[in-house]
């Protein structure tokens, strides 16, 4: 079995030639090249986070599955942190990726997409992240999409949040924002629905909070459900287990009108990367209130 030298570890891989992407011809040997190529742009954004996988041994195209646990089999050097179950009732050995090597293990386990927590190991009470999800119907044009994450952008900043943007890879955007940990999940689910229901009602035609799907027409559906303890939302530079291996990419705000939800393959990412920062890079210097903000909204 030959094996890739990371940060001083010997990691074995295998079925390099596998195709996880088969529409695509991607391969697992070219998902760890990936995770390599955006290592050092991703990895602080998985750092101290409990990481849930999203792994497809055998493709996209043959189904996968969530992974919360790490494996018995994996090597004692990888990190894992326990965290009390949601329902109380045991409890989770979660990963968390801080580093390369970490990252290239786990693609070769198939991990297709890396998922993170909106709080860290150090205070997971307390989440630094609020997250809205732009969630279309098929065939939503891009240009609606640009239009809702920007009237989310105007409302975060009019109550003292500093917004970040993130196109997911998949069909839609993230409306992010860096909190200071001075409140609970409960109040931040408060702020992102109050956010949401604020909008809709602006709206009611294009956008709606309603989380029965038979519910939501033809609507876009603005999902706060990634603010709560124990949720996770798509991590940046994490590929997406859909056709055309889309990447989940932060965008700064005048390169929104360019931009698609999935435009960002592998190759993009990679040459965006050589010539560009990560725009999500300092974005915890802007960390504000999320109770205040919830005063300012009103």
């Amino acid at each position: 079995m030959p094996s890739i030298t990371v940060d001083g570890r010997d990691i074995k891989v295998s079925r390099l030639d596998k195709e996880l992407f088969p529409a695509d011809h991607l391969s697992k040997g070219d998902v760890i090249a990936h995770y390599r190529a955006v290592a050092a742009a991703m990895l602080p954004h998985l750092a101290g986070r409990p990481l849930t996988m999203r792994r497809y041994p055998d493709g996209i195209d043959a189904g996968g599955f969530f992974q919360k646990d790490a494996s018995d089999y994996f090597p004692e050097w990888i990190r894992t942190e326990t965290v009390k179950a949601q329902n109380e009732s045991g409890s989770v050995d979660y990963v968390v990726c801080e580093d390369e090597a970490t990252l290239v293990y786990l693609a070769n386990q198939a991990t297709v997409e890396f998922h993170v927590w909106p709080a860290t190991l150090d205070d997971l009470e307390r989440p630094d992240r609020l997250v809205i999800d732009i969630d279309p119907p098929d065939g939503t044009a891009a240009a609606v999409l640009h239009k809702v994450a920007r009237r989310l952008r105007d409302v975060y900043t009019e109550i003292g949040l500093a917004p970040f943007v993130q196109a997911t890879g998949g069909r839609g955007y993230h409306v992010v924002a860096p909190l200071d940990r001075s409140t609970g999940f409960e109040a931040v689910r408060e702020l992102a629905l109050a956010i949401a229901d604020r909008l809709a009602a602006e709206d009611p035609e294009l956008l709606t909070t309603a989380q029965r799907k038979n519910k939501r027409g033809d609507r876009i559906f603005l999902d706060v459900n990634r603010n709560g303890q124990g949720q996770t939302f798509v991590a940046p530079y994490s590929l997406r287990a859909r056709p055309g291996a889309a990447v989940a990419t932060p965008l700064d705000w005048d390169e929104l009108g360019r931009s698609e939800p999935a435009r960002y393959t592998t190759d993009r990412i990679k040459r965006r990367l050589v010539r560009k920062s990560d725009p999500w890079s300092a974005m915890d210097d802007q960390a504000a209130s999320a109770e205040e903000a919830l005063e300012e909204l009103g």
